[in-house]
Parts: structure tokens; C-alpha cells; sequence
């Protein structure tokens, strides 16, 4: 069952709700105060890390000798070294450049308003449905399509269809073509499948998904194959193969932030005159974090801290390690629940629900943690169709999520 009421889940008291809220403020005004030198000095270096990667392994590929001893190693090599780019790039780099976490530098290169990441997603596209519509209603049935993509059913109370049996293949799909899986995902599918998308507003929006991906497959299959010359085909096994990387991580590392066990479900009620205190709270039992040392998580955009993301979208990431130490001790004051455990675990929970769900709910239990009995005069919620409320449907944006604009109509 899904929560309608997290304040009544939490057994809080309103004034507690607000209080946590008010401790929650306290912590972002102070790391906005002490941003400074060490944050920026961070990005820099992040980012001239991830260039230089990029070039070493483009280098790699093209001047590699085409012998049988060389053109294996400078492949395994040059895929490697390019596969660590892109994850850095999307991961750490684009996506948290594109919250705004770096706008506060106002430099024009390392802006959320300018930045376009290397992945096939048009940046506008991924601002709107991720910045806006996946932060704002985190986990919310009905709201969030980040449950299941649009194409897995990842809530007991979503509507079970037969085509759903098919999960762990389209799971498998999913991870393997992520890139271009988000690309499609502020399209809304199901939307387009009811006849309910606003023409004009499909074509534009496919007009930029052309245009991007066009540029990726030139940009990784034709232009750098063709400037190695005779070694084109290794150097386009090796693209292949560093998008693959790029792909399978960035779908491991996401679907941990909101699938395991503990990262609950909301319904619409929830968010009906919802507080900025209760926004908070249900960011937090809507995340999941892991557990890991300092590459991973900077591999991982510091998203094995995906509790103190979502609460905290437009900070920079290198703080949330920090700020996770003060939110554990909120936490722990308020008795909430603070969901966290090794990746491995995080994603085996998220992969078993994948299955379970696949099929009717009186086949199988429910992983997830008890919640309060309903009221015995409460009628039995339906279920939830997949797809999501249209913007002018939704709340207002909240500030602290990062930018989104809708950008000039395609011609």
C-alpha cells in the first residue's frame, strides 16, 4: 500500500514534520554559505580529469599499430580509458552541472543553462523530466515515470497487464540501450499510446531527440572510425563497447537510488497542499543510498548518496558525503528511516522486484516495509495506471531542483 499521508506513516506530529524541515533549511544555508575555492577548484579538476581521459583514449585507438600483438591491448585499452570518460561525464559531470549545483560559479562553460551532456537525451528533455518532474514528485504514482521508465511495473499498486510478463526481458533491453532508453523518456509513451500527447509538442521534441542522436552515432561511429583509418572497425568495437559500459553502469547505479526495499511509494494525495517540511520528508523515504569508497561514489555522480540528492538537488555533490553524516543524526533524532546498504544488495533488491512484479501480486509478497493499517472506513485504493500527470496538471516547480525552460520551437 502505498503512503498517502507520510507525516501519519512516521507517526510525526506536525510540529515535528516542521522542525525537521526547519533543521533540513539549516543545513543548505550553511553549505551555501561555504562554498567557495575547494568546490570549484573540485569541478575544474573533475573535468579536466574526464577531458583528458577522453583524448588519451581517442588517441589510443588511432595510433595504436594494427598488429595482432598491439590491436587487442590498445583496443581493451582505448575502450576502457573512453568507457571511464563517458561514466564521468554523465555521472559526476553533466548531470549534476545540469541541477544548477555549479551555477553559483557563474562560469558560462560549467552552467546548467549551457551544459550538453554526451548521451543521446537532449539536455532540455532530460531538465524537464528529470529536474522537474522526477525531483518535485519523487516516487508519486501517477506523477513520477522514473518508476519503471514507463516500461516496468515497479509498485505492487501499478495495474498488472500480461504484457508484464516480459519484464526481465525488457529490463535486459533497458539496461543495455539505456542512452537511448532516456532519450525517449520526457517523450511520455503512454501518453502517445492513449492519443493524449500534444501533437506539436511530440514533433519538437522528436525533432531534437533526432537531432542529438544523429550526433552521438556520427560523432562515436562515423567521424572518429574514419580519422583511424585502417584500424576503423577496432575503433568502433570500441565505441560500441565504452557506450555499453557507460549504459549497463548508469542503469545499475540509478536503480539502486529508488528501487530497493526501503524507497517507498506515494500516492496523489500525498502532495496535495504538500509543506516544503513534507516534501523533505518524502524525499527521504523515497531514496536509497549505498554504501562505497570515494571512487565509486564520484563514478557513481555521488549518487550513492541519493537520500541527501534528493533533498538537496542544486548543492554541490562533493558535499553530500558531509551533509549525509548530519542527515543520519536527523534521522536518527526523529526516528525515519535512513536506507542504505552495499550496491550489490541495493541492485539485487531492485532486480528481484523487477521479476516479482512481472507477475499478479497474489503470486508473490510484498519486500517492502509494513506500513500502518488503513482506516477501517478508508475505501481500497485502485490500481495505477503507468504514465504521468501533464505539467499543466502538476504543482508548481520548486526553486532548488535546478533549471528547466522549454527551449525555442523546432522549426
Amino acid at each position: 500500500m502505498a503512503i498517502s499521508d507520510v507525516r501519519e506513516y512516521m507517526h510525526l506530529t506536525e510540529e515535528q514534520v516542521e522542525e525537521l524541515g526547519r533543521e533540513l533549511d539549516q543545513i543548505r544555508e550553511e553549505v551555501e554559505a561555504s562554498r567557495g575555492a575547494d568546490d570549484a577548484a573540485y569541478i575544474n579538476r573533475l573535468i579536466r580529469i574526464q577531458r583528458g581521459l577522453a583524448a588519451a583514449a581517442r588517441v589510443t585507438l588511432m595510433v595504436t599499430p594494427h598488429s595482432r600483438k598491439t590491436r587487442v591491448p590498445g583496443a581493451v585499452l582505448g575502450a576502457s580509458l573512453l568507457g571511464l570518460a563517458k561514466i564521468l561525464e554523465n555521472m559526476e559531470i553533466g548531470h549534476n552541472v545540469m541541477h544548477g549545483q555549479w551555477d553559483w560559479m557563474n562560469d558560462p562553460e560549467i552552467h546548467s543553462s549551457n551544459w550538453e551532456w554526451d548521451t543521446a537525451q537532449p539536455a532540455e528533455q532530460w531538465k524537464h523530466s528529470h529536474n522537474y518532474v522526477h525531483h518535485q514528485f519523487t516516487n508519486v504514482l501517477g506523477y513520477d515515470n522514473d518508476i519503471g521508465y514507463g516500461i516496468l511495473r515497479m509498485a505492487r499498486e501499478q495495474r498488472w497487464n500480461p504484457a508484464n510478463l516480459g519484464q526481465p526481458v525488457y529490463n535486459a533491453l533497458l539496461a543495455t540501450l539505456f542512452q537511448w532508453g532516456v532519450a525517449l523518456h520526457d517523450l511520455d509513451v503512454e501518453k502517445i499510446r492513449k492519443l493524449e500527447k500534444d501533437p506539436a509538442e511530440m514533433k519538437r521534441q522528436l525533432k531534437q531527440i533526432v537531432r542529438k542522436g544523429r550526433n552521438q552515432i556520427l560523432k562515436d561511429y562515423v567521424v572518429y572510425p574514419a580519422l583511424s583509418g585502417p584500424q576503423w572497425r577496432t575503433t568502433l568495437k570500441a565505441n560500441a563497447t565504452a557506450n555499453l559500459t557507460r549504459n549497463l553502469w548508469s542503469y545499475v547505479i540509478i536503480f539502486c537510488g529508488h528501487f530497493p526495499d526501503g524507497a517507498m511509494h506515494f500516492t496523489e494525495e500525498e502532495i496535495e497542499d504538500e509543506t516544503r517540511a513534507e516534501w523533505y520528508l518524502r524525499q527521504i523515504l523515497g531514496a536509497a543510498n549505498f554504501e562505497g569508497g570515494e571512487l565509486l561514489h564520484i563514478l557513481s555522480g555521488n549518487l550513492g548518496y541519493q537520500i541527501e540528492h534528493h533533498l538537496f538537488p542544486d548543492l554541490p555533490s562533493n558535499r553530500y558525503g558531509q551533509i549525509s553524516v548530519r542527515v543520519r543524526e536527523l534521522c536518527a533524532k526523529y526516528d525515519i528511516p535512513y536506507t542504505i546498504g552495499p550496491l550489490h544488495q541495493q541492485y539485487g533488491q531492485a532486480l528481484r522486484t523487477i521479476i516479482k512484479l512481472s507477475v499478479p501480486n497474489s503470486w508473490t509478497s510484498d519486500d517492502k516495509p509494513p506500513q500502518p493499517p488503513a482506516k477501517p472506513d478508508a475505501p481500497e485504493a485502485p490500481p495505477v495506471d503507468k504514465g504521468r500527470k501533464s505539467d499543466a496538471e502538476r504543482p508548481p516547480r520548486r526553486s532548488e531542483l535546478g533549471a528547466w525552460s522549454r527551449g525555442k520551437q523546432a522549426s
